[in-house]
């Protein structure tokens, strides 16, 4: 199991940036996609996630409107637009994946995570 995420960077505010995360090694199109934060100091935390079978979506308050994830089964690969970016929004950005399996229950997978730098 491979979960690679690519797209983090450093980025002035109110920028953009879009983090994609490919994944192999399981059933991308049945598991549900998210992605987490963690800020120095801080615990991580949700950011958004995505479901498998209807792409419905949430999102943690503090980046609603200005954030979107979306994925694409066919590439096995699930994106965070992020806009308007803040830097508060500064943190490591990880990428997880939440596989059922036969018995009902989930595997999860973690992906490295890649840097995000919003500073002036």
């Amino acid at each position: 199991v491979k979960l690679v995420e690519s797209g983090g960077g450093s980025v002035q505010p109110g920028g953009s940036l879009r983090l994609s995360c490919a994944a192999s090694g399981f059933t991308f199109s049945s598991s549900d996609m998210s992605w987490y934060r963690q800020a120095p100091g801080k615990e991580r935390e949700l950011v958004a996630g995505i479901s498998s079978v209807l792409g419905s979506t949430n999102y943690a308050d503090s980046v609603k409107g200005r954030f979107t994830i979306s994925r694409d089964n066919a590439k096995n690969t699930v994106y965070l637009q992020m806009k308007s970016l803040k830097p508060e929004d500064t943190a490591v950005y990880s990428c997880k994946a939440s596989e059922p399996t036969a018995w009902g229950s989930r595997r999860d997978y973690w992906g490295q995570g890649t840097q995000v730098t919003v500073s002036s």
